[in-house]
């Protein structure tokens, strides 16, 4: 199976960005600027039917919703910042930034950053750690 080259992936994820609704597209270019600026190394890419960011594992997904667009940084870093984010409707894995709410681009930057020393902390798959 031959696997996608990263071009092909961050064209879809433009593609998944473009092709949605108003507010949620300009929301999810901002969210990806963001993404992009803290987390460089990362590949875009599409998976769970939104936009990814990968490095070594799945960093973030942001999606587009009615009402909202989700910022998917994972179960830890929900646990991690429950304090600032008491003002976002959240679940396990994902936060809730309502369309007629500012962007808390300070806090998705902090949050992003976190994944990722988070993931960096991590040995690599396939790998034993040091003893």
């Amino acid at each position: 199976m031959a696997s996608r080259k990263p071009e092909a992936e961050s064209e879809a994820v433009a593609a998944y960005i473009e092709q949605a609704a108003e507010p949620a597209r300009s929301r999810l270019s901002e969210l990806a600027a963001v993404i992009r600026a803290t987390a460089p190394v990362a590949i875009e890419r599409m998976s769970y039917g939104m936009a990814t960011w990968h490095q070594g594992e799945n960093l973030v997904h942001i999606g587009a919703f009615a009402n909202h667009v989700g910022l998917y940084p994972g179960a830890a870093a929900i646990v991690a910042f429950a304090d600032e984010l008491t003002a976002f409707k959240t679940s396990k894995g994902a936060i809730q930034l309502p369309h007629n709410r500012p962007l808390p681009l300070d806090l998705v930057q902090r949050i992003i950053a976190w994944r990722v020393a988070q993931v960096a902390e991590k040995p690599a798959k396939g790998k034993r750690a040091a003893t």
